[in-house]
């Protein structure tokens, strides 16, 4: 994909990152309390292999963790849940700084979404499909 959007420090992208997370709504935005987000210029090959990706494909952000509707009070985190935002791709299909924020904001909804169960119905209420 050309690159076309917006070419950002990866200081300033992060700091974007945090404005997305101050836009989500309280009832989404508390859940993130005990989860990392994390900022790559890209996804590695590994993490698109073992999405079933091609090497091309944009992806804008992947939830690494245990679920929640997957854990068992007996068995305790290993990891600390983590949500991964990868700047190339969010930055390659957004021609704004605005819609590089909305997009950014998407996606971390979205990815909250996979680590606290939400289905689409509750997503697309909160206006987010």
């Amino acid at each position: 994909m050309k690159r076309r959007g917006p070419r950002l420090s990866q200081e300033v992208f992060a700091r974007l990152v945090e404005q997305a997370v101050a836009r989500i709504p309280e009832s989404i935005r508390r859940h993130l309390d005990n989860i990392l987000i994390a900022v790559q210029q890209r996804p590695s090959a590994d993490i698109l292999e073992e999405l079933g990706l091609p090497p091309d494909e944009p992806l804008f952000g992947v939830y690494s963790g245990v679920p929640l509707t997957e854990r068992s009070a007996f068995d305790p985190p290993l990891y600390p849940d983590t949500i991964f935002i990868f700047q190339e791709p969010l930055e390659d299909a957004c021609a704004t700084r605005e819609q590089l924020l909305t997009e950014i904001e998407i996606t971390v909804v979205h990815e909250i979404a996979h680590w606290a169960g939400f289905t689409d119905a509750e997503l697309e209420a909160l206006g987010y499909e």
